[in-house]
């Protein structure tokens, strides 16, 4: 019997990547011009990883407060997203974060890490405080099996041990799983009793036994995917990829100590991955060009095998240079030598000054209108101010 295709859903895909409150502030930028365009009720899911997972938690649980117009925009989106993650942005966390579990035998990292977010941002609010569409994904790496361990309304799911139906996981554990950056900021466990859960019989996995259920070690989703690719793109046809992601940069001296030594390797390794995710979706995107030209030439051809093969869409991100997208002067002024500057700032989740925010925010904002109108849709309103008048610093 010959296997079926696996056609992807005509749905729109939003993926938010790691990179602390760097990232955050980037992809607020982003989801504000989204929400100019009309196109936050049109996405179907928003997969993310560590400091996306702060916005995309935040922009789940926020939105059945938002107020949309009959054009899809959402007409409080300032006031109800943006100023209480640029508030949480103003804090200084992950140090003192790491101190208390190293000082206080009785909480864990991960512990006082899930403790941070719910003080500040979620409270008690759970996945089931999620809206039905879009579908909330928040990402992260289970170090026992190796593979991504997803949370949503729907279900909590790892394919190598099944899904847990329904959960009512915290949205502040899920995020903390997402953003636990290894080594200081992981791991987060979870058991049954501390989590009320349970697998679903039905869906079993190959490691569905005591031995990886019964406790599961999760740390920081980039480690697997910091781009929140493959939640989104095996499912969707349409996929926006917003990058606040780092770099690795050069050093013509490295350190010659081990474990200095041992530290940039991983680095090397880790910048590896995420290059080669980075070129994944962009490769999709070209090839989803080239063979729709040649079903223009073509009209046999098979329209469910390109849409197999390819995805439309666009990625933007910290390091992209704006003029790249041949918009010349419709675009918003990015010399490409200050958003540079924007991309080097800290992956840490420590507080941003104002006018960094600010900047940041601008860039999301500036770099995601030039793609949305370069790439997905060239009659987009051509109408963008910096929401901030500090521009990109």
């Amino acid at each position: 019997m010959e296997k079926s295709l696996n056609i992807p859903n005509e749905g729109i895909a939003l993926c938010l990547s790691g990179g602390g409150f760097r990232a955050a502030l980037f992809h607020i930028g982003a989801l504000w011009r989204l929400n100019e365009f009309g196109y936050l009720p049109k996405l179907d899911r928003i997969s993310s990883v560590s400091g996306g997972s702060i916005v995309s938690a935040w922009l789940g649980v926020s939105w059945k407060k938002l107020t949309f117009n009959d054009e899809g925009r959402a007409t409080n989106f300032v006031d109800t997203i943006v100023n209480p993650l640029r508030a949480f942005a103003g804090q200084n966390l992950d140090v003192w974060i790491i101190l208390g579990g190293m000082f206080n035998p009785f909480r864990s990292v991960g512990e006082n890490l899930i403790r941070a977010y719910r003080k500040a941002l979620f409270g008690t609010a759970t996945l089931q405080d999620l809206p039905d569409r879009p579908q909330f994904v928040i990402n992260a790496s289970n170090a026992q099996t190796g593979v991504l361990f997803r949370f949503s309304k729907a279900y909590n799911a790892d394919y190598r041990l099944g899904m847990i139906k329904n959960p009512n996981t915290e949205l502040a554990v899920a995020v903390a799983a997402s953003s636990a950056f290894p080594p200081f900021l992981s791991p987060v466990i979870l058991t049954p009793e501390n989590h009320k859960y349970s697998f679903a019989a039905e869906t079993a996995g190959d490691l569905r036994d005591a031995a990886f259920t019964s406790k599961i070690v999760l740390m920081d989703g980039g480690v697997y995917d910091n781009l929140g690719l493959e939640s989104a793109y095996k499912r969707y046809e349409t996929v926006l990829v917003s990058d606040g992601g780092g770099k690795m940069q050069p050093d013509p001296k490295p350190k010659l100590f081990w474990g200095v030594q041992a530290f940039r390797v991983l680095n090397m390794m880790d910048n590896q991955v995420r290059a080669l995710r980075k070129q994944e979706i962009i490769d999709l995107f070209l090839l989803r060009q080239t063979l729709t030209e040649r079903m223009q030439e073509n009209p046999q051809s098979d329209e469910e095998l390109v849409k197999h093969l390819s995805r439309k869409g666009t990625y933007w991100g910290t390091y992209t240079n704006i003029k790249h997208y041949g918009l010349g002067d419709a675009a918003l002024d990015c010399p490409h030598e200050k958003t540079v500057a924007l991309a080097n700032l800290p992956t840490r989740l420590w507080k941003f000054s104002a006018p960094h925010q600010e900047a940041l925010i601008n860039w999301g904002y500036a770099v995601c209108d030039a793609a949305m109108r370069r790439h997905v849709d060239s009659s987009l309103p051509n109408n963008a101010r910096f929401p901030y008048p500090i521009g990109v610093g």
